[in-house]
């Protein structure tokens, strides 16, 4: 084998290898009924609860906009099209946490393989490429975090200004959609933060597969609660609607 054939061997390698643990882990999950979920579902709510902790926190610190809120259901009609903001803004959020996922797969799984079959200068960037792969999970997951507590806890801030609701009450207003939407958002963080900790880093593709497939339809409900259900609620308990 010559040396351009060494690299071509070596990605082969590790991409069989990487579907053998993924199926083994489908299979794994399956002939236990799924109880993997549990622990995912228990920590990605923890994790939806303390963003809703934080927007609390950071909508009392931010100055509420005084442009007139613009929310379909109650200053208008709702439409179906105004679904696709709420659906677009939720698929960067998944996405997001899909590939920091997948990039703890590539860091804790991939990479030692792919180090394995090379030596020198090469095995010791693929060393470092997973380090890195590993520093990427962490900077995602405190952006990702950070950013959704400023501009929940912005719009928060400015819808119970506008409404004259107090914070707690609109928070409470919208659990039936932001608990489930929160939590299958954070669904495949909670399986790497899980995996890392017990050192499965070949199961992460599969778990990426998995806990996208359950978040797509729950954000789809989700969103459909926010637009159809949610504005009759601010109505019930706001006192100038």
């Amino acid at each position: 084998m010559n040396a351009a054939e060494e690299p071509v061997s070596a990605n082969q390698h590790v991409f069989s290898h990487g579907m053998r643990d993924t199926r083994a882990a489908l299979d794994v999950w399956s002939g236990g009924r799924w109880r993997v979920l549990r622990g995912w579902t228990a920590l990605s709510l923890a994790i939806a609860l303390t963003l809703l902790a934080a927007v609390w926190v950071v909508a009392g610190m931010l100055t509420p906009d005084i442009t007139p809120i613009h929310l379909p259901g109650l200053t208008e009609p709702s439409e179906p099209g105004d679904l696709l903001p709420i659906l677009y803004r939720n698929s960067l959020v998944l996405a997001l946490h899909a590939t920091a996922c997948v990039a703890g797969f590539i860091a804790g799984a991939s990479m030692p393989i792919a180090a394995a079959q090379r030596t020198g200068l090469s095995r010791w960037l693929h060393v470092k490429a997973g380090e890195l792969a590993i520093l990427f999970v962490c900077a995602v997951t405190l952006f990702s975090l950070s950013t959704q507590a400023l501009y929940l806890g912005f719009q928060g801030s400015t819808i119970a200004y506008q409404l004259h609701m107090p914070m707690g009450l609109l928070l409470i207003s919208v659990l039936p959609h932001a608990i489930p939407e929160l939590t299958a958002l954070f669904l495949p963080l909670a399986a790497w933060l899980i995996a890392s900790r017990k050192g499965e880093w070949s199961q992460l593709l599969a778990a990426t597969l998995v806990t996208v497939a359950i978040a797509i339809p729950v954000l789809l409900v989700a969103a459909t609660t926010e637009v159809y259900v949610w504005p009759h609620l601010l109505e019930a308990l706001s006192p100038t609607v």
